[in-house]
């Protein structure tokens, strides 16, 4: 298979926001929430890819960092398993680098796993560290799981418009069992591929929104995709970036590549 530009994420983008959606389409009438959302799930449910790119943050001057980037994500059953690899500027040194295993279940038994060059075992990551990522909160660990399409809390869809595009809302919010840092999340999906262009997504205490821009969609050999996702946080300056170079729709990924050997692998 020749390469091709797949998003994962937001993080960043998992579920319908980060994994592409092959031979489907979005129903038409906007009254029918529940097949609009089963098709979100079902592209969580099909995940098998391996994206190659950069993470980039841009401060308030301008200034950017940026880290190398590879994701592994494969859909076990009752389990999504994200393996995120960075790879930071030769200056900050080999021992920077990070292998991060996250696994998202529909019932909110989520988990972290963190592992660095010299580790013997991985370190699960307290809950309250979810809200961090490899640069900083832009991208979260938990933006990587996109774990909202299972919640709960599923409100109809809205007919609305992002830029040129005709979109449908769909309003995601989380039940008490459910390990999240976000009371609620927005998506505007496209109307005619059922693909999202935005995201907002509201942190839990502060109400402080973070909002989720895709950008250079395509279609490639019955798949939507995304080039790049932007990240940006009210009140706050600056941006994160997550940019796709090169990966694989089917990598036929297997259990042995998120196993804890393969996570203290440098």
């Amino acid at each position: 298979m020749r390469p091709s530009r797949l998003l994962p994420g937001i993080l960043l983008i998992l579920g319908i926001g980060g994994l592409p959606i092959a031979g489907q389409t979005r129903p038409t009438s906007t009254s029918d929430a529940p097949n609009v959302l089963s098709v979100a799930r079902q592209a969580v449910q099909a995940a098998d890819f391996h994206a190659i790119g950069h993470l980039i943050r841009v401060d308030a001057t301008g200034a950017r960092m940026s880290y190398g980037i590879s994701i592994k994500a494969h859909w076990f059953p009752g389990v999504l398993r994200v393996l995120v690899e960075t790879t930071p500027p030769a200056s900050e040194g080999p021992n920077a680098r990070s292998h991060i295993l996250l696994e998202m279940r529909p019932d909110g038994r989520n988990s972290v796993l963190i592992a660095h060059p010299g580790d013997k075992t991985p370190s699960a990551s307290p809950f309250d560290k979810w809200s961090d990522g490899p640069l900083g909160t832009g991208f979260s660990y938990e933006d990587f799981m996109e774990e909202q399409y299972f919640w709960p809390g599923q409100a109809p869809l809205e007919k609305t418009r992002f830029g040129a595009r005709d979109c449908d809302l769909l309003r995601s919010t989380p039940g008490a069992a459910d390990r999240t840092h976000y009371s609620g999340v927005k998506t505007w999906l496209d109307h005619s591929i059922a693909f999202p262009v935005y995201v907002e997504k509201s942190l839990k205490g502060t109400g402080t929104v973070k909002e989720f821009t895709y950008s250079g969609l395509r279609h490639d050999g019955g798949v939507w995709s995304a080039h790049q996702v932007e990240e940006k946080t009210h009140g706050m300056a600056g941006s994160s970036l997550l940019i796709i170079d090169r990966g694989k729709t089917k990598a036929n990924l297997a259990l042995r590549d998120f196993s804890p050997e393969q996570l203290i692998r440098f």
